[in-house]
């Protein structure tokens, strides 16, 4: 019955939105259907996103006063068996541990948290070495080209960056590249070539 109610709320809110909305299929026993948790939102969730009370960097700033150190990630995501949406935050502390943070869309609270085993720490801190934009200044930045569904730090190859995507209304998603320096943003060319 809560599911019902949250699936009529979510196609509600995307029709006042003016885009459309495609209802959740949930296995037998309440699960999400989807694949795993972490994979990004798609653009059927855009009015999902949308409705989050609770911005990108206002979650990895909840995320930081309960648990201290860098924020690497922030996704909007479903979490495991419930279908509910929350915020995910990643970070690494200054002992080297790795807490995923869950922080409510709709008001900012902290649900929980867990330590994650990851074996890319020490790319991670060589990647930040020297940065100045943090991942919430990074949300801020995407923030001004839409509705931020989600930040995380691209450690690989020689141009490091932040990389966030954006949902405008209606669903158009796009993916965009903070300098890790400068805050200078520019759209994700890699992935719109990935999406050709």
């Amino acid at each position: 019955m809560k599911r019902n109610i949250v699936i009529a709320a979510v196609t509600a809110a995307a029709l006042i939105g003016g885009g459309t909305a495609t209802a959740l299929a949930t296995t037998e026993d309440g699960g999400s259907a989807r694949q795993a948790a972490n994979t990004r939102l798609s653009d059927d969730d855009a009015g999902r996103a949308a409705s989050a009370d609770v911005s990108a960097p206002e979650a990895i700033a909840s995320a930081l006063k309960h648990t201290s150190g860098t924020a690497v990630s922030a996704e909007l995501d479903d979490e495991d068996d419930s279908g509910k949406v929350i915020w995910k935050v990643d970070v690494l502390s200054g002992d080297n541990a790795w807490h995923s943070v869950s922080v409510d869309p709709s008001n900012g609270k902290v649900l929980g948290s867990h330590t994650d085993d990851e074996d890319d720490t020490a790319q991670v801190r060589a990647a930040l070495k020297g940065a100045s934009v943090t991942a919430e200044e990074a949300a801020k930045a995407a923030g001004g080209k839409g509705t931020v569904t989600s930040v995380d730090l691209d450690e690989d190859g020689k141009n490091k960056s932040w990389e966030a995507e954006t949902h405008k209304s209606g669903g158009a998603e796009q993916d965009w590249r903070i300098d890790l320096h400068t805050g200078k943003i520019t759209a994700d060319r890699d992935q719109d070539d990935d999406q050709d």
